[in-house]
């Protein structure tokens, strides 16, 4: 058995550029002029792009595609889907059987809720708790786990036999999306002071939404600072 205590994300292929949303937001002005800035640079526009974040006029930036492989505990994944704009191939439990790969909080892992829903803070957790947390699932995953194997073993269908199997196992799958619905994704997933709306996200999508976020901040860079600098939502 694998325990993990990170996530993966990786960029699998992309159409995405700042000169994406040039040329799509100019047709409205300009038409079929709005050819010449395919493959013109981006920098002399960076005020549009900015214009276009401020105001809200987001359509321009959806003309834009980033599809990542990722890699997290089941429950992340529940969360993610949230995100209906998206669209999403996931590892299936009917069609393979799942590896023994599962999810362990990592020491940096804030473990302790206080306060109110919506109001809560989390705060550092003891070495005992840690520790009882590292060790409680560790039992907890051998022994579904092996519930599993042993009724898979007993000739027992996959899709039947995976019912005993917890959130924290490690699922992976495809995510595509374009710029606009990432930034919506960013402004809910993750916790920033630039943000003009507060946001309390799981830490664990968190750390996927980080990942994205450097990947898209490097395709276009303009985009990401118009995103930051207007307070960080989606237009």
């Amino acid at each position: 058995m694998r325990f993990l205590d990170d996530v993966t994300v990786e960029l699998v292929k992309h159409s995405a550029s700042d000169t994406d949303v040039l040329w799509a937001a100019r047709v409205s002005t300009a038409g079929e002029q709005s050819l010449e800035e395919v493959g013109t640079d981006p920098e002399r526009s960076a005020g549009l792009i900015n214009y276009l974040m401020r105001d809200r006029h987001g359509s321009p930036f959806e003309h834009t595609s980033m599809t990542f492989f990722v890699s997290a505990p089941i429950f992340v994944f529940r969360e993610f889907h949230r995100h209906r704009v998206w669209s999403y191939n996931e590892e299936s439990g009917r069609y393979r059987e799942l590896q023994p790969v599962f999810y362990i909080p990592g020491a940096g892992r804030r473990l302790v809720q206080e306060g109110k829903p919506g109001r809560y803070v989390f705060t550092e957790g003891t070495p005992e708790q840690h520790r009882l947390v590292e060790q409680t699932m560790a039992e907890s995953y051998r022994h579904s786990y092996a519930a599993y194997q042993e009724m898979l073993e007993a000739g027992i269908a996959r899709e039947v036999a995976r019912a005993v199997l917890p959130v924290g196992l490690f699922s992976s799958m495809y995510a595509t999306c374009n710029a606009r619905a990432l930034m919506h994704f960013l402004s809910l997933r993750t916790k920033s002071e630039d943000a003009a709306v507060p946001s309390f996200p799981q830490r664990e999508i968190e750390m996927v939404a980080e990942r994205m976020e450097v990947v898209w901040a490097e395709l276009m860079p303009l985009t990401h600072a118009a995103f930051v600098a207007n307070g960080r939502v989606a237009p």
